[in-house]
């Protein structure tokens, strides 16, 4: 069945996903739309004519998105001010609240598939959700699950900054995103500008960031861990060459949690290494 789509002059990014990733490719859209209308570029989805967001195709789903124009960000220091920034806006536009519950639940759970690639991620995982659960309530709202530096563009000709690939999106502890952000800036020292930046212009009280940005970390750590043992578990060398990319992931988590004190990786010394 083909579904048409009514199309101003513009460009725009079509984006296809299997049918199994269908729910989180129309939770981001939404997110987009969202943060969009609130101000800020984040390619927003073209609804059909009858009013949907997908159309089966190829035997996946396709969804078309605004082209948000711009240059990557990078994780260099006179990019990190302009990652806080629009982190921070994109924080503030649907609204916060403070509150518990559970994150990515079906990712951080011992008995994730995966979980066995190495002694240390179940046990990583289950300190990782011990400790997440005795956090006080925190800050929530629209995260957008994965903000890596790429998902940031810049128009050279506007100076605006536009943040894209929301398929991660959903409801949560926004010092997550925060956490993301800081793992792939490379750690607390290397993200100090991005944080400062972020602490003055976001929805976080100070106090927050300085009792709990470590427990996200490590939480955000488990969720990098969870991930690529599933890809492991799974044999999914989507995107890459060869499985060695993926046991590189997995032992990039496991040396960033160590880093970063988990007990249950101290007490077996890196077992599984």
């Amino acid at each position: 069945m083909v579904v048409g789509v009514a199309l101003p002059v513009a460009r725009y990014v079509a984006k296809w996903v299997p049918q199994v990733d269908r729910a989180a490719l129309h939770a981001g859209a939404r997110a987009s739309q969202i943060i969009t209308r609130g101000g800020l570029a984040a390619g927003e989805p073209v609804f059909t004519r009858d009013g949907s967001i997908t159309v089966d195709f190829a035997g996946g789903v396709v969804a078309l998105m605004s082209y948000v124009p711009g240059a990557p960000l990078q994780s260099l220091p006179r990019d990190q001010p302009l990652l806080g920034k629009t982190l921070a806006r994109a924080h503030t536009i649907a609204g916060t609240e403070k509150r518990r519950g559970p994150l990515f639940p079906f990712l951080v759970d011992p008995a994730t598939p995966g979980s066995t690639m190495e002694p240390w991620v179940r046990l990583a995982l289950a300190s990782v959700q011990a400790e997440y659960r005795s956090l006080p309530p925190l800050t929530w709202g629209l995260l957008h699950g994965d903000p890596a530096p790429e998902a940031f563009r810049l128009d050279p000709e506007t100076g605006r900054v536009g943040l894209i690939d929301w398929a991660a999106a959903t409801r949560g502890p926004l010092l997550y995103d925060v956490a993301s952000t800081v793992m792939y800036l490379g750690g607390d020292t290397a993200a100090r500008s991005f944080l400062g930046v972020y602490a003055a212009a976001g929805p976080l009280p100070t106090d927050e960031m300085g009792a709990h940005l470590s427990a996200m970390r490590r939480y955000r750590g488990a969720v990098q861990a969870a991930y690529f043992a599933g890809r492991l578990a799974r044999h999914d060398l989507t995107g890459i060459a060869d499985e060695e990319e993926n046991w590189k992931g997995l032992h990039d988590a496991r040396d960033m949690l160590k880093e970063l004190g988990m007990p249950a990786l101290r007490r077996r010394d890196g077992a599984g290494s």
